[in-house]
């Protein structure tokens, strides 16, 4: 914006970060800062929202009043009117004396409202009323008092559901959102975050004393933009403040951040199935794989049950082929097929003339319960692989953050 330089903004306010989704926020937070419009801050949890009216604030015309931000959401209902528009000596019990609030103190001033999809729908009565009149009135009291606030809120619900819900009433949302400004999560702000992990890294070594920070490998880079990232820049900080801690070493691989659940995110998080048939090469989500599973053990125990009857002389011998109910065109398939196919790339003691069997070997007695056997398929492709879990879940035919997780929750020795 002209007038304004960005980058001796961001080193003002340490606001890390080349995006130009962020840029884009504090340029819009510039230029209404000179303005008395009320402005809606949405955005994720973590995202860093704090710092938006803090900038509208110290550029606004109000700058030399009093700045004061509410987390909404930690104030207790039964005193948040208390808290916002003051009261009245002997207006509940303890009430000694008066009380201005939030609204008295920041006369002339920025108040920031955090969470405010949290207030109850009583204090979002009396809010609107402060918006629309300027006037609000302390509890225990019948004389309303005049304000001049500047209002900033944000929140991380969504509100258009919350309005919908009923749980914010619409005309307060309308009065609140004359200029709206959206926080992109972290996720979407690419190299961001490898920057931000550097500054934190640097930050903790330098408050802790140790003598070198962190440093990613080009692989852990890729890794770290690739994660979602749910709990944002506040779960970015707090991991690279446990790794400058715990870890021996100063260079992070993709090994230790998956030590710490940092593993790249992807759409597929489960075991692929490879068969013939073109739907199920088609399957590229869970509940279409684990469908297709379902209906080859059906056909399994089918043919178990042929056996047992064929072993006490109840029919006579015939061959064992079932359809199954999605693929009625296409022949039987086998019980190896169950399992993905092996892996491009030769492994050491790998036996390429290994025909499955020892995954497919299935019996009357088997338990054929689809964790189990789920169980089964990995402790065998870790042990076929020795222990390493990338030619294993390549076997598999899953990621390798799918691996590890599956190794975690199945409680697996590797």
């Amino acid at each position: 914006m002209a007038g304004y330089d960005l980058n001796a903004i961001k080193v003002r306010y340490g606001v890390i970060g080349r995006d130009k989704k962020l840029d884009s926020v504090l340029d819009t937070a510039l230029q209404v800062a000179k303005t008395n419009l009320a402005v809606f801050i949405q955005g994720e949890s973590g995202v860093g929202k704090e710092i938006v009216p803090r900038i509208i604030h110290d550029n606004s015309l109000r700058k030399a009043k009093r700045y004061i931000a509410i987390n909404c959401g930690s104030i207790p209902e039964g005193t948040i009117d208390s808290e916002l528009f003051g009261h009245v000596k002997g207006a509940f019990t303890g009430a000694v004396g008066d009380h201005d609030g939030y609204f008295g103190a920041a006369n002339e001033g920025t108040l920031f409202l955090d969470e405010v999809g949290e207030l109850p729908l009583s204090t979002q009565v009396r809010l609107l009323r402060v918006l629309e009149t300027g006037e609000y009135i302390p509890v225990g009291s019948n004389e309303p008092r005049k304000t001049d606030v500047r209002i900033v809120a944000a929140t991380n619900v969504e509100i258009e559901k919350a309005i919908r819900e009923g749980k914010f009433r619409e005309d307060l949302y309308y009065r609140l959102c004359t200029i709206r400004v959206k926080m992109p999560p972290l996720r979407d702000r690419g190299e961001d975050m490898i920057l931000l992990f550097k500054k934190f890294a640097m930050d903790t070594a330098r408050l802790y004393g140790i003598p070198e920070p962190l440093r990613l490998t080009p692989e852990a880079e890729r890794v770290v933009m690739s994660y979602k990232w749910p709990g944002n820049i506040r779960q970015l900080k707090n991991i690279v403040e446990q790794m400058s801690i715990l870890c021996q070493e100063r260079t992070v691989t993709p090994d230790v951040l998956a030590d710490y659940d940092i593993v790249p995110t992807v759409e597929t998080t489960d075991i692929a199935l490879r068969t013939p048939s073109a739907d199920v090469k088609g399957a590229e989500n869970v509940e279409q794989a684990l469908k297709m599973m379902q209906l080859m053990i059906h056909s399994l125990k089918m043919d178990v049950e042929m056996l047992k009857q064929r072993a006490d002389g109840q029919v006579a011998e015939q061959p064992l082929i079932h359809s199954l109910p999605s693929l009625q065109e296409e022949p039987r398939t086998e019980y190896r097929t169950l399992i993905p196919s092996a892996p491009q790339t030769a492994v050491s003691g790998y036996d390429e003339e290994s025909d499955f069997s020892d995954y497919a070997d299935v019996d009357d007695e088997e338990d054929l319960n689809l964790e189990k056997m789920e169980r089964r398929l990995i402790e065998k492709a870790l042990r076929r692989s020795r222990n390493r879990r990338k030619v294993a879940a390549d076997e598999l035919g899953i990621s390798e953050r799918t691996l590890y997780r599956k190794i975690k929750d199945y409680g697996i020795e590797e």
